[in-house]
């Protein structure tokens, strides 16, 4: 083997290594941001209650299945244009047996328990609000 030649295998072996080396970086890299981008968006950014008048629970998506649902929280709001709205607020909710209590109620008024993410997930619901416990409200 020439001289030439062996400095093309040596270069070629340099190269192969830095380009691996960098590659597993990148790779790393990649991971701690992805995972560092799922624990900002389940970071918990408020809690709260909200009391009104339960108006539907769904399971609903087309891939991810998600429990959706809708509160009239009553009273109206003023829009942009000078008219009057309905203030109702939707939520989601992860748990089945919440789900399952909140289908029970549904027309009745209940308090319903909340966090609120920086994110949802598509998996999590399609609101930044989840609820996690129902109390029906006596009147």
């Amino acid at each position: 083997m020439s001289e030439f030649e062996q400095v093309i295998k040596e270069g070629t072996k340099s190269v192969g290594k830095r380009a691996r080396r960098l590659l597993i970086w990148l790779l790393f890299l990649g991971i701690i941001i992805l995972a560092g981008y799922f624990a900002v968006c389940n970071f918990t950014y408020s809690k709260g209650s909200r009391a009104g008048y339960l108006v539907k629970v769904t399971y609903k998506g087309i891939v991810l299945k998600t429990f959706e649902g809708t509160l009239n929280t009553g009273g109206l709001a003023i829009n942009g244009q000078g008219g009057a709205v309905s203030t109702n607020w939707d939520f989601s909710v992860w748990n089945k047996e919440v789900y399952k209590e909140l289908d029970e109620l549904q027309g009745e008024k209940v308090k319903l328990y909340y966090r609120q993410k920086l994110k949802a997930m598509p998996w999590q619901g399609m609101t930044d609000y989840f609820v996690y416990k129902v109390e029906r409200v006596k009147e």
